[in-house]
């Protein structure tokens, strides 16, 4: 929802040294009508909040849920905007903030066009190569790894993902999976400025939807798989999968790499418009001769806690044998989906195979993606982002495999967003793990007590005589996990990954499943290594969002 307010996220990233445009050469190129006097005026940026707003920038003045933007056209003018661009219904009610509107038909439609032209980062323009991943599950991993193999083969890259941004080695922690097409393009345009040859961006169902990125086409953009997920935004997984479409088209992207894993797979392979390649791994594929049949497929050689070593191979005969720094068959996929989307775009074969050979592994580290928190000894401690019912079955069994003894599944739900799949996620959880603990996520506007009810309904229905417990605040819910475990266990604490807060009623609450893991495990007497991640609170402090309470 458009708003004044200042911002509690990460702020936007834009160059150092944008581009100069004339803003009547803006207005000539966008606008159907123009209320004001463009004449002299210079455009340095776009943005949609006015909390981010930049002197010297256009303010895109855009229609929400419940107010329009142009209601901020006045505190957009006080903080230096050159220019409103809005529909004519919004520039009425900007008509007196007293700078050129430019009336539009479709704000947000022009926005990524709009940005592109401002910032230099539009079809050919001078980029560094952009790579794009979709899907429902793994677009993070991929996105990481494919950023830590161009490392490791001497590029200087980027990274745009849910959990983080990366430009040429300086971390930002992410504000949306994919952002605003004005922020993705500022981002693209200050990486250009500091040297990125190369760029990996996850790009979401939500982002092509809301065309968050408009004006970009990639080099290769990459499917993983298409599960049960966000039906809170569409209105059925039909709907869903064709929201994901349009990045394999021309307009859109040069080149595809399509994972056969899934059942859609094949579907995304009939409908791509642009040259493709397949990449298959039968051990978890749903149609294992589909996969095998791939033009590069992957073997699973081994797994340990530490990672997972696989083979990749080709239909004519190149090979190469590695490991990814994390445990999961399904890991083992997204790494060679990176590296094929890396042959895809031009990167030489023998450079990535000898680099890989040359380290031992692919290096490269997934926040919170199936990362361990805990220790050499005691009980292992998984704390991972997935939070659909494919995404917990994956998992668990990765779990499964490396732990000698049980497994412990810790989770909640997120609130006001699709419900349809709480009770399969109760039930993979369930079906899963040795002990089931139900707990909070994100709760923000939904009542918490019926989120951990629905759960628990789910994995009940799955198995009646399944050991389940219940604990809010999840501050508390991981002490009794660990209370529960010893040496050769395991625990995987699905949903929070990488997050450090919890949405509480429209608040970001500072939290870190990380940081409650270790702790957790500390007080139980167990070693825990250095944390290697940013602590949103305290050495001293336990942020308690409920009063600490067990509830069976």
């Amino acid at each position: 929802m458009p708003t004044d307010a200042p911002s509690n996220l990460p702020p936007v990233l834009r160059p150092d040294a944008p581009p100069v445009r004339a803003l009547d050469e803006l207005a000539a190129r966008f606008a159907r009508e123009v209320r004001g006097d463009t004449a002299g005026r210079s455009v340095t940026g776009v943005t949609l909040a006015t909390a981010d707003l930049r002197a010297g920038e256009v303010f895109v003045a855009i229609r929400g849920a419940n107010r329009h933007g142009a209601e901020f056209g006045a505190a957009a003018a006080e903080k230096g905007a050159v220019a409103i661009v809005t529909d004519a219904a919004g520039a009425d009610i900007a008509a007196d903030a007293g700078i050129p509107i430019l009336v539009v038909e479709d704000p947000r439609g022009v926005l990524g066009e709009l940005s592109a032209w401002i910032f230099g980062t539009g079809p050919g323009d001078d980029l560094p190569l952009l790579f794009g991943t979709t899907g429902t599950n793994g677009k993070t991993s991929v996105s990481h790894l494919l950023e830590g193999i161009l490392t490791q083969i001497g590029v200087t890259s980027g990274l745009s993902s849910t959990a983080e941004r990366h430009i040429a080695g300086q971390v930002i922690v992410s504000r949306l999976t994919t952002p605003e097409a004005s922020e993705m393009h500022a981002l693209l345009a200050l990486m250009r400025e500091r040297g990125v040859e190369a760029v990996a961006i996850e790009v979401s169902a939500q982002a092509l939807s809301r065309r968050r990125v408009d004006g970009i086409v990639f080099d290769v953009a990459a499917f993983t798989n298409l599960t049960h997920d966000h039906l809170d935004d569409y209105a059925d997984m039909e709907d869903y999968f064709e929201a994901k479409l349009p990045l394999f088209r021309p307009d859109r992207a040069k080149r595809a790499v399509i994972s056969l894993d899934s059942a859609s797979g094949a579907d995304v392979v009939a409908r791509c418009e642009i040259p493709y390649v397949t990449v298959g791994a039968p051990a978890i594929a749903v149609d294992p001769a589909a996969a095998a049949a791939a033009d590069w497929s992957v073997e699973i050689v081994a797994e340990r806690q530490t990672g997972t070593e696989f083979t990749l191979t080709s239909t004519d005969g190149r090979s190469l044998t590695t490991i990814v720094p994390v445990i999961g068959q399904h890991m083992a996929a997204n790494a060679a989906l990176a590296i094929v989307m890396m042959l895809e775009a031009g990167y030489a074969w023998d450079v990535i195979a000898a680099t890989l050979a040359r380290d031992g592994a692919i290096e490269a580290y997934l926040p919170g993606r199936t990362e361990r928190v805990s220790g050499d000894h005691g009980p292992a401690v998984y704390v991972d982002f997935g939070h659909s019912p494919d995404a917990f079955e994956k998992t668990l069994a990765a779990v499964r495999r490396v732990t000698p003894g049980r497994v412990v599944m810790l989770f909640g739900a997120d609130g006001d967003r699709d419900a349809t799949k709480r009770h399969d996620m109760g039930r993979t959880g369930v079906e899963g793990s040795d002990i089931l603990v139900i707990t909070d996520h994100h709760p923000r506007f939904e009542d918490p007590d019926s989120i951990r009810a629905t759960l628990i309904e789910g994995a009940r229905r799955a198995r009646p005589d399944a050991e389940i417990h219940e604990y809010s605040p999840p501050e508390r819910a991981i002490i009794e996990a660990v209370a529960l475990v010893g040496e050769g266990d395991a625990i995987l604490w699905a949903g929070p990954g990488h997050q450090d807060y919890r949405d509480i009623r429209g608040i970001r609450t500072p939290y870190s499943a990380r940081e409650l893991s270790r702790r957790a495990l500390r007080a139980a007497g167990w070693p825990v290594p250095e944390p290697h991640w940013p602590v949103p609170y305290p050495e001293n402090e336990t942020p308690a969002s409920d009063p600490l309470r067990p509830i069976y």
